[in-house]
C-alpha cells in the first residue's frame, strides 16, 4: 500500500486475513464459530474503514476489531451453552501421527490455560506472545494505555507459568 493512501478492504483482507483468523483462534473463538467471526471482523472493518485515521498501525486497528469480535463470539457461545456435536476436523498435515497428536495436545493444553485468563489478559497475551504485535500495537488494538497492556501481559505471563507448573505437577503424579 502506498504511503498516505487510504487502505481498501481487498488489500486489508489479503494482508491481514491470515492473522485475523489466528487472532480469533487465539482469543478462544470456538472452531464452529470461526468462519462467522472472521466474516464479522471484515464487515466491521468495511463499515468503519471510512473513519479510519492512519495515526497508528493498520494492523493494530484490524486486530483490535478482531479481538473485540472474538471476545463477543466467545460470550455468545457461552450464553447459548450449546454443545457442538460436529466440530470441524483438524486439517491434514504432512506429519506423523505422533507429531499430530503432540501438536493437538499442545494446542488443547494452551487453549485450556488461556481459558483460565480473563478476556483482557488473554487478549494482550495472544496479541503480544502469539501474534507478535509490538506493545504499542497491542495497546492500540485494545484501546488501552501501553503501561496497562504491559501490566496485563505481566499478570497473564504469571498466570500461564503457574498453570504450566500445575500441569507438570499433575503429570508427575499420574
Amino acid at each position: 500500500m502506498r504511503e498516505g493512501a487510504r487502505p481498501d478492504l481487498t488489500t486489508i483482507f489479503r494482508e491481514h486475513g491470515r492473522y485475523v483468523y489466528s487472532a480469533l483462534r487465539g482469543v478462544g473463538v470456538h472452531e464452529a464459530d470461526l468462519e462467522d467471526a472472521f466474516q464479522e471482523v471484515f464487515v466491521v472493518v468495511h463499515r468503519k474503514l471510512a473513519s479510519y485515521d492512519d495515526r497508528g498501525s493498520l494492523r493494530a486497528w484490524v486486530y483490535g476489531i478482531a479481538i473485540r469480535v472474538g471476545i463477543n463470539a466467545r460470550r455468545r457461545r457461552a450464553a447459548k451453552r450449546e454443545v457442538d456435536a460436529d466440530a470441524a476436523p483438524e486439517p491434514v498435515a504432512p506429519t506423523t501421527p505422533i507429531d499430530q497428536l503432540s501438536d493437538q495436545q499442545g494446542r488443547r493444553i494452551l487453549a485450556s490455560i488461556l481459558d483460565e485468563l480473563d478476556d483482557d489478559k488473554r487478549a494482550v497475551f495472544v496479541l503480544y506472545e502469539l501474534e507478535e504485535l509490538t506493545m504499542p500495537e497491542v495497546a492500540q488494538s485494545l484501546d488501552c494505555p501501553v503501561q496497562t497492556a504491559y501490566s496485563r501481559l505481566r499478570a497473564a505471563r504469571t498466570a500461564v507459568h503457574e498453570a504450566i507448573a500445575r500441569f507438570r505437577q499433575e503429570k508427575e503424579h499420574e
